[in-house]
């Protein structure tokens, strides 16, 4: 196939106002290949780790080094786009995902699938913030929020469908096959990609690729930050308190290093890997701080609630992804909804509205034992996924119109980055609370026939911490509220 018209503007001359639908869903594509590796893999953990014969703890890491990779990669999607332009980054990235997809497939040791779990992160990272960029260039301020909602709607179908169809290929064919279910989205990716997606942003603007280089020393420090923080909460349980404290030390010093950094480079004309220009607007600071607290509950009810269903309520996996089924469903017409209210509600009571269902999803779900109803477990998940419909769409555009748009795309990366350290921070932090609270409640007894009996109030604590994380979120909430012109 010949592509003759690499130019927005070649592709709008051509396709009309049709082109940035078309845009918008060929980016969708991509992003649900890169949601689906991040959460298909949560209903194969537990087939892994008896596999491996992991704890809890190393098996944690499977997620939690692809979130890692996630979140650091997020950062250099801005300086990508610039200096190769939207479609070489976005292909390139799809064709990393593949890769790793393929490459964890094939893995038959623990360290090869925890690097193409890291592969899979690194491609996921960069796609991720792709599509909030496009959505704030290519469309008007009041139909952002309709956009955002029928690509959330899309977006969700992802783990909706991925943890049923996961949890079937993990009884039928082993946790391994499941990496393969990106290869066919990857695909249709690269081909919608060569078709839509401009070399150039949507709004204008072409590639620079003799511009400033990628700050390298900002993204080491960025890095090494991310990585001693999870590890550091890792070495929290047990007896390595010693090693969490000197990780955890060197996290809190590389925060005011690459601050200090980001100045300085900024003051000298170059280009920071995060602009801290972007703080100075009141919404966008409010609503980065949501999206970290929120990301800790997000994620780690993600990575939390398959697990608690095999483990602590002795479900199948295939029983597990068709539970989350409906609730996914749900969660699609509900964001649609939510995103058309976008244009015409504050979103600040969108988003603590979302995380009040939210919290109460998580009490009422970790009061759950051994034999309550399925239905009970289903109903519980869906008032969760209202609760999640309705902030998604509402905190990014509450949090970026009011940017520049010569900030749109570093706001982008620098939402979604510190939206995923929560998240990454959040499964570390379910995993080590979870196996502190069982261990609690297994030494409170001699007994030992009620292991599923410690295992299940371990988690309903662990719920409980989540809504309790859900309610500061909405605290926090209460300052996106945004002036006039903030709103369209």
């Amino acid at each position: 196939m010949q592509i003759r018209h690499h130019n927005a503007q070649d592709l709008r001359s051509l396709y009309g106002e049709r082109f940035r639908w078309y845009l918008l869903f060929s980016v969708m594509v991509g992003t649900m290949a890169s949601i689906i590796s991040s959460t298909i893999f949560n209903v194969a953990i537990p087939a892994m780790s008896q596999h491996f014969q992991l704890g809890q703890s190393r098996a944690q890491w499977v997620t939690s080094s692809f979130m890692v990779a996630t979140t650091v990669a997020m950062l250099t999607t801005p300086w990508l786009l610039s200096r190769y332009g939207y479609r070489n980054t976005y292909l390139g990235a799809v064709l990393l995902l593949m890769l790793g997809g393929m490459g964890g497939g094939f893995s038959s040791d623990y360290n090869l699938v925890l690097v193409a779990r890291v592969v899979e992160g690194l491609a996921a990272g960069v796609i991720q913030p792709i599509p909030a960029i496009i959505i704030l260039h290519a469309f008007a301020s009041h139909e952002q929020g309709r956009a955002n909602g029928l690509f959330g709607m899309g977006i969700v179908l992802a783990p909706a469908i991925g943890p049923s169809v996961g949890g079937l290929l993990v009884d039928w064919m082993g946790w391994r096959s499941v990496f393969f279910m990106v290869v066919p989205l990857c695909l249709a990716s690269v081909w919608l990609g060569l078709k839509f997606v401009p070399v150039n942003a949507p709004g204008g603007g072409a590639a620079d690729r003799h511009g400033n280089s990628l700050d390298w020393l900002g993204l080491a420090i960025a890095t090494t930050g991310t990585v001693c923080l999870l590890n550091g909460l890792v070495a929290l349980h047990g007896s390595g308190w010693q090693q969490s404290a000197v990780l955890l030390a060197i996290a809190l010093v590389c925060l005011p290093a690459f601050i200090g950094w980001q100045r300085r480079l900024l003051a000298q004309g170059g280009k920071p890997l995060m602009d801290l220009r972007l703080f100075a607007s009141k919404p966008f600071a409010a609503g980065c701080i949501v999206a970290f607290i929120y990301g800790v509950a997000l994620f780690g009810s993600t990575y939390l609630l398959p697990v608690f269903m095999q483990l602590g309520l002795s479900y199948s996996a295939s029983v597990v992804g068709t539970t989350m089924l409906p609730a996914g469903l749900v969660l699609g017409g509900v964001i649609a909804l939510a995103g058309r209210m976008a244009d015409r509600t504050p979103v600040h009571w969108l988003v603590i509205g979302g995380l009040s269902l939210l919290a109460l999803s998580f009490v009422l779900t970790g009061v759950l034992q051994p034999g309550s109803s399925l239905w009970l477990l289903v109903g519980y998940t869906v008032l969760g996924r209202i609760g999640l419909g309705f902030i998604l769409p509402s905190l990014t555009l509450g949090s970026m119109r009011s940017l520049d748009k010569s900030l749109i795309s570093q706001g982008s990366s620098s939402f979604s980055f510190l939206r995923m350290l929560g998240g990454a921070a959040g499964v570390s932090l379910c995993g080590i609370f979870l196996e502190w609270r069982v261990a609690f409640y297994a030494n409170q007894s001699p007994a030992i026939d009620i292991v599923l009996a410690e295992r299940v109030a371990g988690f309903r604590d662990t719920f409980l911490m989540l809504a309790v994380v859900c309610v500061l979120a909405g605290v926090a909430a209460r300052q996106l509220q945004a002036p006039a012109a903030a709103r369209p």
